[in-house]
């Protein structure tokens, strides 16, 4: 039990970035402890869930900071952007075809990673099929990325110059300045 309370405080302690105090040396000794309580090694809890939900779980943020507005984004925006009735319908067409694709590669990815925190655990790890694992993990990824990603390069240039500035803008990014101009033009 007192080992138990030591892991789930450095954890804690770890998890917070708190470097002070009695607990600081078992948090470094011990940064992954209570992980090894994970059905999937690689991956918390929250972490399944976002991405079986088909969340986007920071896999476009190369798009979203580099000025590709997203789908979800643009939808909880959609006020404030002034999206007319057909902007709306489009973006939230690519949003559910974005999501359900996200759930089907997230569910890929998570179940590969699944197979190799297994194999791992099973004490069946060998070079090919680490191998194999690995592929079907990195394939499994990139597609997922690339769903999210795609997604953002679709819905930008269905958006006008000021709303992508309104967006950047409403998004926190650098006062809205440098975003507005990538991704195309708008068709509306």
């Amino acid at each position: 039990m007192r080992k138990s309370i030591r892991r789930l405080i450095a954890v804690t302690i770890a998890g917070f970035g708190i470097g002070a105090g009695p607990f600081a040396a078992l948090a470094e000794k011990a940064p992954y402890a209570g992980m090894d309580a994970r059905d999937i090694a690689s991956l918390s809890q929250e972490d399944v869930d976002a991405i079986l939900a088909g969340r986007g779980w920071g896999l476009a943020l190369p798009a979203e900071l580099g000025g590709y507005p997203g789908p979800l984004h643009i939808l909880e925006l959609a006020d404030d952007l002034n999206l007319s009735d057909t902007q709306r319908a489009e973006v939230q067409a690519v949003y559910d075809a974005m999501k359900a694709d996200a759930q089907k590669a997230g569910s890929a990815y998570v179940e590969a990673e699944a197979m190799l925190s297994h194999m791992f655990r099973m004490g069946h790890a060998d070079p090919q099929r680490l191998e194999l694992m690995l592929k079907r993990s990195s394939d499994a990824l990139a597609e997922l990325r690339a769903v999210h990603l795609r997604a953002h390069l679709t819905v930008t240039p269905m958006l006008t110059e000021d709303q992508k500035e309104i967006y950047a803008r409403e998004r926190g990014y650098a006062g809205g300045h440098g975003h507005a101009g990538h991704g195309g033009h708008a068709n509306h």
